[in-house]
């Protein structure tokens, strides 16, 4: 359950990252007031309409076309220095001790460790008749 929601929020967090940093351009040719077409990445496709009012030079053409540009995030990387004190100090408190969360404990020596316990011939507990409860 843990590994699936750390997956689950990696995934999450690069997909912001991916979108917030996406541009792209949405071109749209309308033909007088209505759309004729709507492209993403590609120019829109015409309705055939400019090959004629560039034949009649005395008409202005119905036709427009508008480009909407959306532009995503440059620049990532926020320096350390254009924060200020109090954003600095929050930060440098939260990863000494997000890191201290990690740091493992001391290993115990045993010194008994690799010694195997005694056989037992018979058992106290039962032939007294002394339990637990």
């Amino acid at each position: 359950m843990k590994t699936t929601f750390h997956k689950m929020l990696s995934l999450t967090l690069a997909l912001l990252v991916f979108m917030s940093t996406f541009s792209f351009t949405v071109d749209k040719h309308f033909c007088g007031s209505m759309l004729v077409d709507k492209a993403v990445f590609s120019q829109a496709k015409t309705c055939g309409m400019e090959m004629m009012a560039d034949s009649s030079a005395s008409e202005g053409s119905c036709c427009t076309n508008e480009k909407t540009a959306i532009d995503g995030q440059d620049e990532l990387k926020i320096s350390f220095q254009s924060l200020e004190l109090d954003q600095q100090l929050f930060l440098t408190t939260f990863t000494h001790s997000y890191l201290i969360l990690f740091e493992g404990t001391a290993v115990k020596h045993v010194p008994f460790n690799h010694y195997s316990p005694p056989i037992l011939v018979s058992d106290i507990q039962i032939l007294d008749q002394v339990f637990l409860i």
